[in-house]
């Protein structure tokens, strides 16, 4: 996750990156005015620590999203209103329970305001 600063967020950061960088990314949420902007890309795994780099030399401050969605198995009901809402498809059925892949969330909280049991929150940095 890229946190984009003021007096940044005007410039062209993502595609200084990825011309010095010469690697693929790919924008999976982005939410960007004029005053800050906050971006969730996917980088392949070998151009990570190159592209991390590059990132923070421009000012901007990067959160690898290691586990980005919590799942309370104490409190999931395994309902699948999550697997119906997320857009990526984070979730799953696998049996008769739910189960995350959080490699693939975004942290766009849909499955959180789905959720009715409130089983599921966002790890916030």
């Amino acid at each position: 996750m890229l946190h984009v600063a003021p007096g940044i967020v005007r410039k062209p950061i993502v595609s200084s990156v990825i011309l010095e960088t010469k690697a693929l990314i790919n924008i999976e949420r982005a939410k960007v005015d004029a005053v800050s902007g906050e971006i969730v890309v996917d980088v392949d795994l070998d151009k990570c620590v190159e592209v991390k780099r590059a990132f923070e030399e421009r000012g901007v401050r990067v959160v690898l999203l290691e586990n980005p969605i919590i799942k309370d198995d104490d409190e999931c009901v395994h309902c699948g209103a999550c697997i119906s809402i997320c857009p990526t498809g984070t979730f799953r059925f696998e049996g008769s329970e739910v189960v995350a892949d959080a490699g693939r969330c975004v942290q766009c909280a849909s499955c959180i305001t789905a959720c009715p049991q409130r089983a599921l929150r966002l790890v916030l940095k």
